[in-house]
């Protein structure tokens, strides 16, 4: 649900993006690794899914508000895409329908944009992992939309519970989809590489048998905790 203040009726053409070297700094890490590093935060709700397995992405948000029902402005927000954008869909009240179909998605491909993450419902499914075109969708529904009522364009929206605003950086996988505050990219990369090293540190320990209470010092809490081992 938008909040009372969200704008309606209008496409900003000039937006906030986020630059290329903020994206490629994000660029391949996991969402939980970059959720963590972020203060736990960002994580959209868990019933965003991937179409299919695998799916990866990371890129600029460039916002879209949908109406119930109605995907007109999906093929307002293609004329502005450019090359490396995501774009994200949220919806004024929930309402499932395929908002999205295979030939949206080529559209998309052609002006540059790297997958789709909607707070609504998607079709065509079988088609987007031949395409190489990632989406993360509320809903996998094939009933059909129309084109009345209209939304708007780069403002911020909600999208599965979380706010995103256009320049924004979107990671996705199999995990879901978190949501990076443009001005936390640079620190969102220092902290997600410096999690990885200390995780491939922590990763060889446990392949040699040290277990988790020993390597995070969790004996004397739990002896604390009044946890008990009987023979």
């Amino acid at each position: 649900m938008q909040s009372a203040e969200t704008e309606i009726g209008v496409v900003h053409t000039k937006a906030r993006r986020a630059s290329s070297a903020q994206i490629d700094a994000l660029k391949g890490f996991g969402v939980a690794t970059v959720h963590e590093v972020i203060g736990r935060g960002g994580l959209m709700e868990p019933y965003m899914r991937p179409v299919y397995r695998g799916a990866q992405l990371c890129g600029n948000a460039v916002t879209v508000l949908l109406q119930p029902g109605d995907n007109w402005m999906m093929h307002v927000v293609a004329e502005l895409l450019q090359e490396g954008d995501v774009v994200v869909a949220g919806i004024t009240a929930d309402c499932p329908g395929g908002y999205f179909g295979d030939l949206l998605a080529t559209s998309f491909m052609a002006h540059g944009a790297r997958g789709l993450i909607i707070d609504a419902g998607v079709r065509d499914t079988a088609q987007y992992e031949t395409m190489g075109f990632p989406v993360w969708s509320k809903y996998v529904c094939s009933q059909g939309t129309v084109k009345d009522t209209v939304g708007s364009v780069n403002v911020p929206i909600m999208c599965a519970g979380q706010l995103v605003r256009p320049g924004d950086i979107v990671l996705a996988d199999d995990d879901g989809v978190v949501v990076v505050p443009n001005e936390m990219a640079e620190s969102a990369a220092k902290g997600a590489l410096a999690r990885e090293n200390s995780e491939t540190d922590k990763r060889a320990r446990f392949a040699q048998g040290e277990l988790g209470l020993d390597m995070y010092s969790m004996r004397d809490g739990l002896k604390a905790a009044g946890l008990k081992y009987v023979d």
